[in-house]
């Protein structure tokens, strides 16, 4: 009988995942993958139709930043991190010494992937993966971290129902990707395996050992929240802006408790994630970083005040105002309207990325208003577009 799944435009039926299924054991004899693995586990692999529903599913709000780093910046989670920073030091001082990554670092990453540990997700790796590899959208992608899940399923003679995770196959107390897993995660307790699901050892260990890998700079901080100067023109903004330290200094840009910005010899961009009205930060190379781990401006600030504040430092000073959830239809409209009046910013798809921001704070300069790329009441009125949003948080 002939099964089928419907999503959006796709529609998929159990033959053609069989069909698949055939072809990913080709792939796997191709790939290493021993004879006993494909028949056992690449041969008995299921379709998983939450997948693909996860998979194309969009958000149909925006979410704002205050929205954001409230739930995830939370006091318990500040906390619960410093409790863990003090339980783990021993291992923590260690990982500094031989990677060059502070402690709190390694405990943020850890609190923002999984809660510390509390939930690392619970579907099947592999039947998510071949799920996925299955779906003509990324199947390359995928098809390739199957093979590696695989491979690190050998390698460590994990069993299939150990092999649990995130929709997309992330793995363990830090989300790895099996890729991931197999090029960076490291033994930390000497038991000779490297389990990132049952050994907080090695999960720590292998968070230190990818952020080196990653270019962590041992002698620097993440960045900084500072103040600006209420004449700011923000003609530098965002990470294709970044400047020395010095030159940040002589537009008067100050430390957040009103002292002036030290200013050694390194580079650093400023981020408004709420718009002029919010906090503003300067990102350190570290910032980067943390972005190559996880591409989000949100993620990187969360990760570096999460990781001061277990360090024992204040959160962020400025409020953050509450802005509308914007429905992504309106930010589609504003996208093309930008376009419309020659201020490019790509194909309208309602995400607001760096092409958007700089379209954006072009269309304020050339109007008069604070060219901040933040798409606020000021510029949707000027381009007569009705806001339609979830209310203020």
């Amino acid at each position: 009988m002939l099964i089928t799944f419907t999503f959006s435009q796709h529609v998929y039926a159990n033959t053609d995942f069989e069909q698949c299924v055939s072809q990913l054991q080709v792939k796997a004899k191709q790939h290493g993958i021993s004879q006993a693995t494909i028949d056992t586990t690449v041969a008995n692999l299921s379709f998983v139709p939450r997948v693909i529903e996860l998979d194309q599913q969009q958000p149909e709000f925006t979410t704002t930043f205050k929205d954001y780093y409230e739930k995830r910046v939370t006091d318990w989670r500040v906390k619960e991190g410093r409790k863990l920073f003090a339980t783990h030091r021993q291992l923590l001082n260690k990982l500094t010494q031989q990677y060059g990554v502070p402690g709190q670092y390694v405990i943020a990453f850890w609190g923002l992937e999984t809660n510390y540990g509390s939930y690392k997700g619970k579907m099947s790796v592999l039947n998510s993966l071949a799920t996925l590899a299955c779906d003509p959208r990324r199947s390359e992608y995928f098809t390739q971290e199957l093979m590696q899940a695989l491979t690190l399923k050998e390698r460590y003679q994990f069993s299939d129902d150990q092999m649990v995770g995130s929709w997309a196959g992330a793995m363990g107390h830090t989300q790895f990707m099996p890729t991931n897993y197999l090029k960076y995660a490291v033994d930390g307790d000497g038991d000779g395996k490297a389990d990132l699901w049952n050994s907080t050892a090695d999960a720590l260990t292998s968070a230190a050992n990818f952020l080196q890998h990653l270019g962590w700079q041992a002698t620097e901080r993440w960045g900084r929240e500072v103040l600006l100067p209420d004449n700011y023109d923000f003609a530098h903004l965002g990470k294709n802006a970044a400047q020395p330290l010095s030159q940040w200094a002589k537009l008067n840009i100050k430390q957040v408790n009103g002292q002036p910005l030290p200013t050694p010899d390194m580079n650093a961009a400023l981020y408004v994630p709420a718009g002029h009205t919010g906090p503003a930060f300067l990102g350190y190379e570290n910032f980067n970083v943390i972005m190559r781990w996880n591409r989000s401006e949100f993620y990187a600030i969360a990760v570096g005040k999460l990781a001061d504040q277990i360090n024992g430092a204040t959160g962020i000073v400025k409020s953050i105002p509450a802005h509308r959830r914007l429905n992504r239809a309106t930010v589609t409209e504003l996208q093309q309207k930008l376009n419309d009046a020659g201020f490019e910013v790509g194909k309208p798809d309602g995400i607001w990325g760096s092409n958007s921001v700089a379209g954006l704070q072009a269309y304020q300069r050339q109007q008069g208003l604070i060219a901040d790329g933040y798409p606020d009441q000021t510029t949707f009125d000027k381009l007569g577009i009705k806001i339609n949003g979830l209310p203020q948080q």
